[in-house]
């Protein structure tokens, strides 16, 4: 495959990497955790067009779209570590005369990572939160939770959260995809993996399964090998220093490969394709700071190095017709990028 790297903006603390579509073409959105530095919004043939969506407040952890809603999104807005009590919230972006315009929607203490899901016409969100409260920032002794909640035609009307799970020591990871043509979330913290699926019908059950036990900090999943079947890839522990495959080998699933670089704090996956191989994409923020895919090919697993000194926080893949693109939050880097992937 051939890689080519589009840097777009010096960005203190780079950490939210995501993409909306509208008017015909993608956007790329990237923004800081810091509390006074911008979301920017990248587009054109090859991003080179910019759009200010925000300066204040940062904090950003996560940029989702809205299902069936073309120029609107779910953000995170204020998650800091730092400070106690926290000031984490949801808030509702909508794009209207040419500018992002937002609303609070929800606070939820230390929400990190959040999805949503549509099933059946309804429109869900699911909050993951890394704790429910802290006296300083190295304080893990209160566990996270997962938040459910049906959201509204206007999410500013807010939302009636429900606890879906408790007792969620670290909870960091999130992994969002869909299966049989349904939306499905994997979570990882301390007590291992949990795979969510929305309710059938409005009121129903929502569906919480743990498939793996572990201190996992990070999940994705793909059928790396075209076997039928999903592979997983985890960050162990929370910003971890070991990255591993897992393949369902009768009914369990069993460690099939480990990166063997010697890594420190990594931090984001996702699973995609890229120049038409199904693959895993990780990032790596301290020592080498590495930027690297994994595919399966001849029955090995092959590691790309895409480039160093970057240190991803996030990343989003978007798929193309004629190219892939990789959207990167270099967090060690202080830097919006993109890199273009064609075979």
């Amino acid at each position: 495959m051939k890689i080519e790297k589009k840097h777009l903006d010096e960005m203190k603390r780079c950490y939210c990497a995501s993409n909306i579509s509208f008017d015909g073409e993608n956007h790329v959105l990237l923004a800081s955790e810091d509390p006074e530095v911008a979301c920017n919004m990248y587009y054109g043939k090859d991003f080179e067009k910019k759009q200010n969506v925000w300066t204040t407040p940062g904090g950003c952890m996560s940029i989702v779209p809205i299902p069936g809603k073309e120029k609107e999104f779910l953000a995170v807005q204020e998650f800091y570590l730092k400070v106690t009590p926290s000031l984490a919230k949801i808030v509702w972006g909508k794009y209207e005369d040419g500018e992002w315009k937002f609303k609070d929607v929800v606070s939820i203490p230390y929400v990190h990572r959040f999805g949503i899901f549509h099933a059946n016409g309804i429109n869900y969100l699911i909050a993951a939160t890394v704790a429910t409260s802290k006296k300083e920032k190295n304080d893990w002794s209160v566990p996270g939770r997962i938040y459910v909640a049906e959201l509204p035609e206007d999410p500013s009307k807010g939302v009636e959260l429900e606890i879906l799970v408790d007792g969620l020591y670290r909870n960091h990871g999130f992994w969002q995809t869909k299966e049989d043509g349904k939306d499905v979330g994997y979570f990882g913290s301390d007590q291992g993996i949990l795979r969510v699926s929305a309710p059938e019908k409005r009121g129903g059950q929502w569906k919480t399964e743990l498939i793996m036990e572990g201190h996992i900090g990070e999940i994705a999943t793909i059928d790396i090998d075209n076997d039928g079947e999903d592979e997983i890839m985890t960050i162990e522990e929370f910003h971890g220093d070991t990255i591993q495959i897992y393949k369902k080998i009768d009914g369990k699933y069993t460690k099939v490969w480990k990166y063997d670089n010697e890594i420190d704090f990594a931090h984001t996956l996702v699973g995609t394709k890229l120049a038409g191989q199904n693959a895993f994409v990780c990032g790596v923020r301290r020592k080498d700071c590495e930027l690297f895919a994994v595919t399966y090919e001849d029955g090995e697993y092959k590691v790309t190095m895409i480039e160093k000194g970057v240190g991803p926080a996030n990343l989003c893949v978007v798929n193309e017709k004629d190219r892939d693109i990789i959207v990167a939050a270099n967090h060690t880097a202080n830097e919006a990028a993109v890199y273009f992937v064609t075979e």
